[in-house]
């Protein structure tokens, strides 16, 4: 995708010793993605810092026509102002029901004013009467890394977890739609330990690939 760098399949290893301390800037504040992020970043040697953490404060508006080129304007802007490497995610739930809907939009679904539960909960009214074999849906998500170097093309890596819609919210753990999507041996991702998620959902092969990436082509 010209001016949007380079989306990279997976095939995920762990390549090598990382250097110590390894500093990334996340794109993000988000309680659940801070963490997620560095639960998955911490083996590969990288070392999250938040955008708060380093005093950087900065509204991105995310106008691109695709995931990839979200995370790439969230990544440019934040690598930018905090002077340092950035990885940034965009990604949504994309229902067949809906035509694969919300989709990018999914952080917004409903409209403003509603947190998670409200968009779950908004989520499930629109999908009132649906029978199960119809509720089919994925998580899909972009990571973007941008670097702080001039010239050098930010990367992209894409993952994707396919599940279903279930008829009400289960589970605890999680954030966003993880109570209403349905795994294969019918447990909601809300429902699975952390350790679990980070083995099997979409941001975190997203992740892991573009750590990966880093370690072998030097972040």
């Amino acid at each position: 995708m010209p001016g949007f760098g380079q989306t990279l399949q997976m095939g995920v290893h762990l390549g090598g010793p990382a250097d110590s301390g390894r500093r990334i800037l996340l794109a993000t504040n988000n309680p659940g993605k801070v963490r997620e992020f560095r639960r998955l970043l911490e083996p590969f040697g990288f070392v999250a810092v938040t955008p708060a953490e380093l005093g950087v404060a900065i509204d991105v508006e995310e106008n691109g026509a695709s995931y990839a080129e979200n995370a790439v304007i969230k990544a440019r802007a934040f690598a930018a102002a905090g002077g340092m490497m950035a990885l940034a995610d965009d990604s949504g739930i994309e229902v067949d029901a809906l035509a694969g809907g919300p989709g990018m939009y999914s952080a917004r679904y409903g409209g403003p004013g509603l947190d998670d539960r409200g968009r779950v909960q908004w989520l499930l009214s629109e999908l009132a009467g649906v029978p199960q074999e119809r509720r089919t849906a994925r998580y899909r998500a972009v990571v973007a890394v941008a670097f702080r170097e001039a010239g050098r093309e930010p990367v992209t890596f894409e993952g994707v977890q396919e599940g279903k819609i279930g008829c009400e919210p289960r589970g605890e753990r999680g954030f966003g739609y993880d109570p209403v999507f349905v795994l294969e041996d019918g447990r909601t991702q809300a429902e699975v330990s952390d350790e679990e998620k980070d083995r099997i959902s979409h941001r975190a092969q997203a992740v892991k690939a573009a750590a990966a990436h880093l370690l072998e082509r030097g972040g």
